[in-house]
């Protein structure tokens, strides 16, 4: 997800150089979406293993 997150940057910042405003700032607003369900996600999933981690140690 982060790699796509990381793909529709490039893409933005590409449109935007050539002067397609329009699509650059779609791409950029997907970008900003899909890197902010990665860290909610990253941040779940840690504590989750922290939780389990702790249930299998104790």
């Amino acid at each position: 997800m982060l790699k796509m997150a990381l793909l529709f940057a490039v893409i933005a910042v590409v449109a935007a150089l050539f002067g397609f405003t329009g699509i650059a700032a779609g791409a950029a607003a997907i970008a900003k979406t899909l890197f902010f369900i990665f860290v909610v996600l990253c941040i779940v999933f840690l504590v989750i293993g922290v939780v389990v981690t702790k249930k299998i140690v104790d």
